[in-house]
């Protein structure tokens, strides 16, 4: 999806969980002009400005008292989504937004999937969304329609009545107010990571898919691994006994992606790092060790602290590539280099998450679980379960390929990118929608990934100080459900 990156001043949003959220009169901003300079985000949509002077006490009492207001949950508007089943269809029809590295390449596994008919692709770049109709046409499908027409030719998009599922891909500031669209046409929607920037715009998301009766889901979200598959069976299967803690990462060396001007199209994901000092991107950690653990299943998060370094390798990677002159010169880095915060659970887990995406470092997510019993650390996989192993060397990961997920067993050689985890992703929301099963997440589910955004930036500037994560699910997580470790359903 394009992006110039323009600054604008900061949105005068919508009151979080007024009933206005959803009013097709209100119009939100500029989609473009959502990227707010970094006074304007220094609250992160929590009316933090107080945080930037004062003590170290004062900062921290007010970002205490600011997120547990945040926090606390309002008054239900619709129905929980909790175990609400698509309705089933014999082909389910997609549109996509956002046709750039992500949508571009995703668009060859949503056509590789039976059952599944791509019937309009949308890009403010012309180019990008004629390329994805050819591939379109190749695959044998009709002609979808395309949407070209400028920054918000999407809501045009999502108006189809002939679109069950839009699918967004584009820069992280456009993920709200385009699933909030597609929602009030009447779609399910599943956005990429994160799936939005301020705490108030997940609530809204979580009330407007209360309300419409419309899945809103986290995609890109790494549950679909086949080391995270297999790990989610056997914590499941109590191997690891009672589970007491996790990890989970996105430590992956981005200075060149981010500078390079043909990769990204503009400077949009760079820019983030002059306006948020946390974890700017914390599904991909989080997502699979929430599942291990049944977090909105039996188990919730309950609160974070998060500390950072200085921000210092976006700049001198700047200093040794770019030239005199380039634009980047004019910009300030505030994101730390890394991020690392600790998750509390309702029944006292403790969750690592960090972020690095400014220094080298060989790409990790760090997926790691241990219990009573044992522990998997991944990357490289290795893994120690009592009684299997008593002489404190790590074993063979591969020696537990029996406890592998069906889909695993049933797709040995997936398509795609992340080793295939995109595809098995794919497949299996395609397939619930199909069959008119429950989804394996949700959108608590999305908003409780995504909450680290905010909230580490908050406790970062805060000092560290332990921050409460709302509970998106208004206390439906205490009830066991299905999740991400499905059965095979009958065709």
């Amino acid at each position: 999806m394009n992006d110039d990156a323009r600054p604008a001043p900061e949105p005068q949003d919508i009151p979080p969980h007024s009933g206005a959220a959803d009013e097709p009169a209100r119009q939100d901003p500029s989609r473009r002009s959502v990227l707010w300079t970094t006074a304007g985000v220094a609250g992160a949509g929590l009316g933090l400005g107080a945080l930037g002077g004062g003590t170290a006490s004062a900062a921290e009492a007010t970002a205490v008292s600011t997120a547990e207001a945040v926090a606390a949950a309002p008054a239900r508007q619709g129905r929980t989504m909790a175990g609400v089943r698509f309705e089933g269809r014999s082909t389910v029809r997609v549109g996509i937004v956002g046709l750039g590295n992500r949508g571009g390449s995703m668009i060859d596994l949503f056509l590789a999937v039976p059952g599944v008919q791509v019937k309009a692709v949308c890009d403010p770049v012309r180019d990008k969304a004629e390329k994805a109709a050819a591939k379109v046409t190749a695959a044998g499908q009709p002609a979808p329609a395309v949407y070209a027409k400028g920054e918000d030719d999407y809501e045009n998009l999502c108006k189809r009545g002939d679109i069950d599922f839009v699918y967004v891909a584009t820069p992280w500031e456009l993920h709200f107010p385009m699933a909030k669209a597609a929602m009030l046409n009447g779609k399910h929607v599943g956005v990429e990571c994160p799936i939005a920037m301020r705490l108030e715009e997940l609530w809204q998301l979580v009330d407007l898919s209360e309300r419409t009766r419309r899945h809103c889901m986290q995609l890109e979200n790494c549950c679909y691994g086949k080391n995270e598959m297999r790990v989610l069976r056997m914590a499941h299967a109590g191997l690891f006994g009672d589970l007491l803690h996790g990890a989970g990462a996105y430590n992956h060396d981005l200075r060149g992606l981010m500078f390079d001007p043909d990769y990204y199209e503009g400077p949009w994901r760079r820019l983030w790092h002059t306006r948020l000092r946390g974890d700017l991107y914390p599904n991909h950690g989080f997502g699979p060790v929430a599942n291990y653990m049944d977090v909105n299943r039996g188990d919730r998060a309950v609160s974070i602290t998060s500390i950072g370094t200085p921000a210092l390798g976006l700049a001198e990677y700047r200093k040794e590539h770019m030239p005199p002159g380039d634009p980047s010169w004019k910009e300030s880095y505030i994101g730390a280099d890394r991020t690392i915060s600790l998750v509390q659970t309702a029944k006292g887990r403790v969750i690592r998450l960090e972020h690095d995406v400014s220094t080298p470092h060989p790409y990790s997510r760090i997926n790691s679980l241990g219990g009573t019993r044992g522990v998997f650390e991944d990357y490289p996989e290795r893994i120690y379960l009592e009684p299997d192993n008593t002489d404190d060397q790590w074993a063979d990961f591969s020696k537990y390929a029996e406890w592998d997920h069906w889909l695993w067993k049933e797709h040995a050689n997936p398509p795609g990118g992340h080793g295939g985890m995109d595809y098995m992703m794919v497949f299996r929301l395609m397939q619930c929608m199909r069959l008119g099963l429950v989804p394996d997440f949700d959108v608590y589910d999305a908003a409780t990934w995504t909450a680290p955004v905010p909230l580490s930036h908050l406790s970062i500037k805060a000092k560290g100080a332990p921050l409460p994560i709302p509970d998106f699910t208004r206390g439906e997580w205490k009830k066991a459900r299905s999740g991400v470790d499905s059965e095979k359903p009958a065709e």
